[in-house]
């Protein structure tokens, strides 16, 4: 029998006795009976596996630029341990680097990155841009120990204002709002939006939650994006709330109609179909977003008094050390009970003192009232 030997592949029997080939640095697999040794379509296959190799190869970022401290960036374990959405964000801001890529470590410096920074935000806005500021100033951050880059290049560059004319993106609900999509929301739907009005959390980190996050009338969480953990007591609307709430089996804390847990994705698409439904019958306003419902809680306790670091305790916005991991938690949940009976109160006295439209909550036109 001819041996056939082809240059970064290796053939050999295995255990069975079948013929086996692979390409070494790869690791694809060409499958022999489409494509015997010695054939026409073998050698194809040895070609075109080649050629793609070489390619990517090619395509791969060089020692000693961007690109290559972009690539030492993520194979961090911070970048590996940072939220979905988070990387996510993080590769399109590498994507949008892609055609300067090539650029020189020895070149970087505060202006080049400035005039990056003055690029994006004409092509891609003012958020994206600040976006990319931030991830470049993780890498260079983490570049630095390692004795690929002399400083953070980024941290000298000022991030762009938000437009004065914006409209604001997460606003909060009005209390007829709340009153009005729990009204009309399906039982599946209503329980989770009756979580986030009363805990604060964000969208991603309710639809996870866990049934043994929840110790007795406090939910214990952590923050999928910072990683900080929360001690959120259960108040009475919220207790009642998850009371009324479809039963499923689900390890989950809340459940589609399918009695399976929730995706975040799966429950925007149901919010956004619903959301329009109230809209096009001119039950409530457009701008209602799930986040906003973040941004409420937030308004609503600092109208009411509360000050800023007692609300970002309830939120989960300070990162602690591991040494307080655990104890910081157990205070939070003694602190927090006074925080949530404020929400509660509050909550309360604006609902009798605004009566929900049963209708409509659209603004009346000027001139009609006078």
């Amino acid at each position: 029998m001819t041996t056939v030997r082809i240059k970064g592949f290796k053939i050999f029997k295995d255990r069975h006795g079948r013929m086996r080939c692979y390409h070494r640095e790869t690791g694809q697999k060409i499958d022999l009976l489409k494509a015997p040794i010695g054939s026409a379509a073998f050698f194809t296959e040895c070609e075109k596996i080649t050629a793609i190799a070489e390619a990517n190869k090619a395509k791969a970022p060089k020692v000693g630029t961007l690109g290559g401290l972009i690539q030492s960036y993520y194979e961090t374990e911070h970048f590996k341990n940072l939220a979905p959405a988070t990387r996510r964000d993080y590769r399109q801001c590498a994507d949008f680097l892609e055609p300067i890529r090539d650029t020189p470590i020895h070149t970087i410096d505060t202006p080049l990155v400035a005039g990056i920074h003055d690029k994006a935000a004409q092509k891609i806005g003012w958020r994206r841009a600040n976006m990319l500021r931030t991830f470049l100033s993780e890498v260079f951050r983490f570049a630095i120990p390692k004795g690929l880059i002399s400083a953070n290049f980024a941290t000298g560059v000022i991030p762009k204002p938000r437009p004065a004319k914006l409209a604001y993106a997460n606003r909060p609900w009005e209390p007829e709002e709340c009153d009005i999509v729990l009204e009309h929301a399906p039982p599946h739907v209503r329980v989770v939006l009756a979580v986030l009005m009363n805990t604060g959390l964000d969208p991603s980190d309710a639809l996870n939650l866990r049934r043994d996050q929840i110790d007795g009338e406090t939910i214990w969480g952590v923050r999928g994006k910072t990683g900080v953990e929360v001690a959120i007591p259960i108040g009475p609307t919220l207790h009642a709330a998850l009371k009324q709430a479809p039963q499923h089996d689900a390890p989950a804390l809340l459940a589609n109609s399918r009695g399976e847990q929730w995706t975040y994705n799966g429950f925007s698409t149901v919010w956004h179909r619903f959301k329009t439904g109230l809209e096009a019958e001119g039950l409530i306003q457009p701008g209602l977003t799930l986040k906003g419902l973040r941004h409420t809680v937030a308004t609503t306790l600092r109208e009411a008094g509360l000050d800023e670091r007692r609300i970002a305790d309830l939120l989960g916005q300070k990162t602690l050390s591991m040494a307080r991991h655990y104890s910081r938690s157990a205070n939070l949940a003694a602190k927090n009970r006074e925080t949530m009976a404020t929400l509660e109160t509050e909550n309360a006295r604006r609902a009798r003192i605004v009566k929900p439209s049963a209708k409509s909550v659209k603004p009346e036109p000027k001139g009609k009232s006078e």
